[in-house]
């Protein structure tokens, strides 16, 4: 796990300004990589590789980047780990080992088969840079799932990619302008999807994709950059092929044993390794398969609040007491947990307003006390139907959509005329203690999905976060297609349709972003299970009928986990994992958000509509509506734009 950074310079800089400029990017990136700087330069190219290291597998100065090969042609930096890299090794050549690295033994299979067979035979998450000395080719290369960074811009003179924008920025020639579309789709999903940043002109590589450039004598950054993006692999293709057709005993038997296997993999290192554990279903599994194979007691972690309604720590310590876990955690006050927001806009580098970032940092914060890495659950939610709008489309879409739209407007209205704090009161006095959490937010979420015309529709309706990018900005700007995350496309069941949607969208553009970004501001190495290519090729051919049932989400991983967890510790509602963040700015952030929203200040930036800001912002206080989302989509936005220099006083 490491910091990567790297130029092909078109200006004839001498090798110390070459080296100069290489450090200095690559400087921006030390606390994804503590343990070693190292710059590594093709001087007659104008080629500069450098990586932040993070020590992980072989400690030693055999395992540091960027590294050259045997024979010398390719020149590799990388962030990541390739899990199956003892596997690799024993199907190459024989040959004199400097070390044990997985990185060495990754370089010397594409040196033997070539990038694309490499990437093929990989198990691994990954962002890599690859120079081929002899052809002056450049090629980058992002893991399927995307859970490593990798960004990429031509400047004055030159070709830069970086595992963040900062390290872009930190180029003299950089001086990209902000991308009113990138804005727009922040707005309304409180991410940036890919390929899209927050700034014109430069760009994310997609997951499971390569890139590459050729750098000839006499060309220009911009022409060798001409190249467009290239999948090795689709998830897509997995779920469009024939379901399995497997009984229920086939299946749990197959599933345990890729994600035994992949627990497995996962866990090898030659440094401390721990677990999240929220006590939920997906990180209770991981858990539990880690500690059934560990030597010893697995070191787990989780925080609490003291607000009821985010809590789970005492479900995460029940579930770490029965399985044998040395668990850890650490109950957060709001005090500590507000401390972070400011840290939010260089930790993200973009406009970022998923708000579980907060607790997501204060987690890795406490296992980092103790571990290197961490492996968490993430991806189970959208491999294996895990969010209510799954359980929604495989229960009522068909029937939604014979409702003629009009009524379903009318009744729309209806469930949003009352407050959501009305309706959570209205819950409680019926159910008590067995009312979801937060049900008046669930029910005007619920009301938006009803007013909307198709399956399409009601997906961007669920996965939006804000009114509508259009909504806060003046102007007629064009709605941007959003590409992974339009919603359920082509045949098949809408729940399946509705997973993939979501693992091709909101899985890398929000969740793994989230997770990355706050784990990687202490150094710590996340790893996910659940994204082992193999169990996510299984569970996209698994049929909705194995996975949704009796309505009740992830049915696989329940059924597996009950092999090792009683029932009571873990039938519970879906709880996720946030803050209160609606109350937050009601309270202790009203001051800070008041500031940030003052309509005099937007008027003056001139990039948001002050006017329509300031209606969500009184209606928040008011306590009329709960706007929190949209309202923290331009909050991150505005603080962004702050600490980029943008920003002023209102």
């Amino acid at each position: 796990m490491c910091g990567i950074t790297g130029l092909v310079d078109f200006t004839g800089a001498d090798a110390q300004t070459l080296a100069a400029i290489a450090a200095r990017m690559n400087d921006t990136l030390a606390h994804r990589g503590p343990d070693g700087a190292e710059v590594w330069l093709d001087l007659p190219a104008g080629v500069a590789l450098a990586q932040r290291r993070l020590a992980i597998v072989d400690l030693s100065p055999a395992g540091a980047q960027p590294m050259v090969d045997h024979a010398g042609r390719y020149c590799l930096t990388l962030n990541g780990e390739i899990y199956n890299h003892r596997e690799l090794r024993a199907a190459l050549p024989q040959r004199a080992w400097r070390g044990h690295s997985d990185t060495e033994v990754f370089l010397e299979a594409i040196a033997a088969w070539g990038l694309e067979a490499a990437l093929a035979r990989a198990v691994g998450m990954f962002a890599l840079a690859l120079w081929d000395r002899r052809e002056h080719v450049l090629t980058l290369a992002r893991d399927r799932f995307g859970e490593k960074p990798l960004y990429y811009t031509t400047v004055r003179g030159a070709f830069l990619f970086a595992s963040e924008l900062k390290a872009l920025r930190a180029h003299p020639a950089f001086d990209a302008p902000l991308d009113p579309a990138a804005l727009h789709q922040f707005l309304r999903l409180g991410c940036i999807p890919a390929p899209r940043t927050i700034h014109a002109g430069v760009y994310k590589l997609p997951p499971a994709c390569t890139l590459t450039l050729t750098f000839a004598p006499g060309c220009s950054a911009q022409t060798a950059a001409a190249s467009l993006p290239r999948p090795y692999w689709s998830l897509a293709q997995m779920a469009a092929a024939p379901p399995l057709d497997l009984g229920e005993d086939d299946a749990l038997a197959q599933l345990e044993q890729l994600l035994r296997a992949s627990v497995a993999g996962q866990m090898v290192a030659d440094v401390p390794v721990g677990a999240f554990l929220s006590g939920g279903i997906d990180s209770s599994l991981a858990v539990a398969l880690m500690q059934s194979q560990a030597a010893g007691r697995v070191k787990t972690f989780s925080i609490g609040f003291a607000d009821a309604a985010y809590d789970e720590a005492a479900h995460a310590q029940a579930v770490a007491t029965h399985l044998g876990t040395d668990h850890h955690q650490l109950y957060v006050s709001p005090r500590e947990a507000l401390e972070v927001i400011p840290a939010l806009p260089a930790m993200y580098d973009e406009p970022f307003a998923d708000s579980s970032q907060i607790p997501t940092h204060l987690v890795a914060r406490l296992a980092r006390q103790q571990v290197t890495v961490s492996l968490s659950g993430d991806g189970a939610d959208e491999l294996f139907g895990g969010y209510n709008r799954h359980l929604l489309a495989a229960r009522h879409a068909a029937r939604l959509e014979q409702v003629p739209w009009m009524l379903r407007r009318l009744g729309a209205r209806a469930l949003q005329a009352l407050p959501a704090t009305a309706w959570d009161r209205i819950w409680r006095v019926a159910r008590g203690s067995r009312a979801p959490v937060r049900p008046g937010e669930k029910v005007h979420k619920a009301a938006a999905v009803l007013a909307q015309r198709d399956l399409a529709d009601m997906y961007r309706s669920l996965v939006s976060t804000g009114p509508g990018g259009l909504a806060l900005m003046p102007g007629d700007l064009p709605a941007w297609p959003l590409q992974e995350w339009q919603g359920p496309q082509g045949q098949g069941d809408a729940a399946t349709r509705m997973m993939l949607s979501d693992a091709l969208g909101y899985l890398p553009d929000d969740i793994l972003v989230k997770v990355d970004r706050a784990a990687m501001a202490v150094s710590l190495e996340t790893r996910a299970p659940y994204l082992d290519h193999r169990v996510a090729e299984f569970a996209m051919r698994l049929p909705a009928r194995l996975k949704l049932r009796g309505g009740r989400s992830k049915w696989p991983l329940r059924a597996l986990l009950h092999r090792h967890v009683p029932d009571h510790l873990i039938d519970r509602p879906k709880q996720g994992f946030g803050v209160p963040l609606d109350a937050w700015l009601r309270g202790p952030l009203k001051d800070w958000a008041a500031s940030l929203l003052a309509p005099a200040r937007l008027r003056r930036e001139g990039l948001l509509d002050a006017a329509r800001v300031d209606s969500l912002w009184q209606a928040h206080l008011s306590g009329r509506s709960n706007t929190q989302h949209a309202l923290w989509n331009v909050l991150m936005f505005q603080a962004w734009q702050e600490h980029q220099g943008g920003g002023g006083t209102g």
